[in-house]
């Protein structure tokens, strides 16, 4: 963490809709996480996020619910930013891409490209809708997806396949405004020349180089955003339209000819909402806001899902570039995608756990659904949450390991010495809670949590987030063991001295928690410096404070400090409020079935022959991840995949061309036929088989576990 001060974006989350639990875990709250430890270690950060007001998406949405989009922002962006609020995001602005200082900064950005002949302004034919007289924007056209045959896709993506899709690639395109089919028409766009940005950016992805300089080192980047960066880049970038026929957007600057009738492409005015963001936070607190976006003594970090890469990590960048005098990002962390109860979670069918509801059913218990995001962060692969599995952690790690080892502490504290942190003799031996059969001394013991401490945040550092909060959970674990290896409440009496210097211990173990679980769970911090008597944390240096007193061994909470009485902490959560929210989401389930229809049942391939086990057992089956792919030139079928055994790396050459797209399956988790003999096929050898399930239609899908795995561990 060498950089004087700190960017940090999240985001910007579109307002026209409720936040749900895989948003949150897949940038807000490990955005979140990131800051709050920046700031407990005394650096200069600032946060921002905000609405993204703009976009055919709004109007689509104002159309369901017959409004105007002012309408439909000024509700979802006063639901997400009380949602935000209420489930511990910390932003120092959340602000809004519909207020004036943002599309004064979007239009100046867009003069400058033009006066740096960044565009190329073309003619083509686009599609119109005849029946309202309106060109169509890439939501306002329904159509079949050209790759898994999806009825609904939309004119830029498939929801269901997550395919990247151009409007003219669906098949029997129709328009959402009137039903009708649309014809094509000519209509001039300012498009970026993207492709003269190629060279450095694939340098710059790829060694972290930028006109000479290292800006950032390749190998903390995750593996999956640069696979997808350079799935796009093999490809060849082309020029891409930073313009729309619309009539809700930031306009495109009067005085530019043709600008009539013309708005900013949603992709051009969202990112550029950070420094709009930025710019009305500098004014609000005095600041200047320049140096946290255009000098090197600062480091960008947008945390983004894995939707997102190919925007924050090509098109943003070379957008800054082509302006002149931005910094470009150190770290993009982006996260994948989170299920739901082994499905994906979707929006338009109601399958989702919306935050704000949770905020309301769990009033109090924000920091249980934090906890259980991070535990299930997919910060490598897809991961899943389940209610049940939401039960198990709260009660099993919350309540019987962290809330159980501060309610011994504080009531054995008050049952001893009134309340009273003990004075004690630090030489005095104890049993160790760090390893079994191990003598402890007082001083050492400290020690030992600072570098826990170290430890903890050097993961954070490194985005390691599910890391972290284990290593956080290890100092609560070696606390209850401190107690149990040496049973105060039976040798208090026999070595009072000996109990005085365990439980002084003990107590630095929850005053250091109260600060060490402030950036996962803030609220549950809070309570526990209430219960400590301890001032409320500042968040400018207090972690800082306490690292310095643990290195020179000294205690971070004084004897005779007065406790207060204690509370609890976390509460268990009975089976029936997980039942209630089972049958909620069963409920959903049922709604969303198809009516039944004995002419569409399922037809089932046959079986194959009988096998013997140890026909069976010969099968080398591995988990891995994939981390590039690469159309393999003169066939269909065929893709190129480099696959993460944990222990080597193989290619494998998959027919499943016809099914996904390279940057589609990059990052995705598989099951592999490990010692399959390698093949030659186009010239490639292939060293494997990825295993796939088909369903009655001919349709794939990869086979992998639930949750995320780690890399080239067997199945069985």
């Amino acid at each position: 963490m060498s950089k004087k001060r700190y960017l940090v974006t999240a985001a910007l989350p579109y307002a026209n809709g409720p936040l749900h639990i895989g948003h949150l875990a897949g940038a807000y709250l490990p955005a979140d996480i990131f800051v709050r430890y920046l700031r407990l270690m005394g650096k200069d950060v600032v946060f921002v996020c905000g609405s993204d007001e703009h976009g055919a998406a709004i109007t689509v949405k104002a159309r369901k619910e017959e409004t105007t989009p002012r309408a439909v922002v000024d509700k979802y962006h006063a639901m997400l930013r009380d949602t935000f609020q209420k489930i511990g995001i910390s932003f120092d602005i959340y602000h809004r891409t519909t207020e004036p200082i943002h599309h004064q900064t979007s239009q100046d950005f867009f003069r400058k490209l033009n006066e740096n002949q960044e565009f190329l302004e073309e003619t083509t034919e686009q599609y119109y809708d005849e029946t309202v007289g309106q060109f169509l924007a890439d939501r306002y056209i329904v159509g079949t997806c050209p790759v898994c045959a999806n009825p609904d896709a939309y004119g830029d993506q498939c929801e269901k396949c997550g395919s990247t899709l151009s409007p003219t690639d669906l098949i029997h395109p129709h328009s959402m405004l009137s039903g009708s089919v649309p014809v094509k028409r000519p209509t001039k766009h300012w498009f970026l020349r993207l492709d003269q940005h190629e060279a450095w950016l694939r340098e710059w992805i790829n060694t972290g180089i930028a006109d000479g300089i290292q800006l950032h080192n390749p190998a903390d980047w995750k593996n999956h955003v640069i696979g997808q960066c350079n799935s796009w880049l093999d490809q060849g970038l082309q020029p891409r339209a930073m313009t729309r026929d619309l009539d809700w957007g930031v306009d495109v600057p009067q005085e530019i000819p043709g600008s009539e009738g013309k708005k900013l492409y949603v992709w051009l005015d969202a990112p550029i909402g950070y420094i709009s963001a930025t710019k009305q936070w500098a004014l609000d607190k005095g600041k200047d806001w320049e140096p946290y976006w255009k000098s090197d003594e600062t480091a960008l970090v947008h945390f983004i899902g894995k939707d997102n890469i190919v925007f924050h990590c090509l098109i943003f960048p070379a957008i800054l570039k082509a302006h002149g005098g931005f910094i470009l990002p150190e770290n993009v962390p982006a996260n994948q995608f989170l299920n739901l109860e082994g499905r994906k979670l979707s929006t338009s069918k109601n399958w989702a756990v919306w935050v704000h509801e949770y905020c309301e059913e769990f009033a109090g218990q924000e920091d249980v659904l934090r906890f259980n995001m991070i535990k299930k962060m997919p910060e490598q692969s897809d991961s899943e949450f389940t209610w049940k599995g939401f039960q198990e952690t709260n009660n099993n790690e919350l309540v019987n390991n962290l809330a159980n080892f501060v309610n011994r502490v504080l009531v054995l504290s008050h049952k001893y010495y009134a309340g009273v942190v003990p004075r004690i003799e630090p030489e005095i031996t104890f049993n160790s809670g760090w390893e079994t059969a191990k003598t402890g001394q007082y001083n050492e013991e400290l020690n030992l949590l600072y570098d826990k401490l170290q430890e903890m945040g050097a993961a954070i550092e490194r985005y390691e987030l599910r890391e972290a909060l284990r290593i956080l959970m290890e100092i609560s674990s070696a606390g209850n063991a401190l107690l149990q290896f040496n049973e105060p409440w039976k040798t208090v009496k026999e070595a009072p001295e000996m109990v005085k210097v365990v439980m002084n211990l003990a107590i630095q173990y929850v005053a250091v928690l109260s600060v060490a679980i402030r950036p996962f769970l803030p609220f549950a911090a809070d309570r526990l410096r209430k219960m400590l008597n301890l001032n409320p944390l500042q968040d400018n240096g207090d972690l800082l404070e306490i690292l310095n007193e643990l290195v020179e061994g000294n205690p971070v909470i004084p004897a005779q400090h007065a406790l207060n009485e204690p509370e609890h902490l976390f509460s268990r959560i009975p089976d029936e409020v997980i039942e209630k929210q089972i049958a909620k989401l069963a409920a959903t389930e049922q709604q969303n079935q198809p009516q039944s229809d004995s002419s569409s049942a399922t037809s089932y391939q046959p079986l194959k022959e009988m096998i013997q086990f140890d026909d069976f057992a010969k099968l080398d089956l591995r988990t891995g991840t994939i981390l590039t792919a690469e159309k393999v030139d003169k066939s269909k079928k065929l893709l190129k995949l480099s696959v993460d055994l944990g222990f080597e790396t193989r290619t494998i050459l998959s027919g499943i061309a016809e099914y996904f797209t390279p940057e589609q399956v990059v990052g995705q988790q598989v099951v592999i036929v490990a010692n399959l003999a390698p093949r030659v096929m186009m010239g490639t050898e292939s060293q494997g088989m990825i295993l796939m399930a088909e369903d009655a239609e001919g349709k794939l899908s990869f086979v992998s576990p639930a949750a995320a795995w780690p890399n080239g561990m067997g199945v069985k």
